[in-house]
């Protein structure tokens, strides 16, 4: 039993599983910001620019059930904020990333040198 408890604990504590408990965490609450600002402000706004119509009445009726296509719709417009949202993030870091690996590397050292350590390293070999 302590064998498993010791692999449990190497696999918790290891950066990657951490890096991605604290990005669910973000993400969850990163969404709940996103879904309010869809139902709350976006939706809203949209519904008065088209006339007035609120997305919640939005429903078909279809025997006794009710098609709530006007939640749907809001899901829609979420989902397409945040995908927007996470690609605006995803170019600005692979723009960091190319702006680093831009970053002109060292130079070689002349070939005068290399030949110089060459013959350090040789010189540095036992004799046989």
């Amino acid at each position: 039993m302590s064998s498993w408890l010791k692999e449990f604990r190497e696999f918790a504590i290891k950066g990657n599983v951490i890096d991605l408990a604290v990005g669910v965490i973000i993400g969850g609450a990163f969404g709940k910001i996103i879904s309010s600002l869809v139902a709350d402000l976006i939706m809203p706004l949209v519904g008065i620019l088209i006339g007035g119509v609120h997305y919640e009445d939005l429903v078909v009726q279809v025997g006794g059930a009710q098609i709530t296509y006007g939640k749907f719709i809001e899901n829609v417009v979420d989902f397409v904020v945040v995908a927007f949202v996470i690609f605006l993030m995803v170019k600005a870091i692979n723009r960091v990333r190319r702006k680093a690996e831009d970053e002109p590397k060292a130079a070689p050292p002349p070939r005068q040198e290399q030949l110089l350590e060459e013959i350090r390293d040789l010189l540095k070999q036992p004799r046989r």
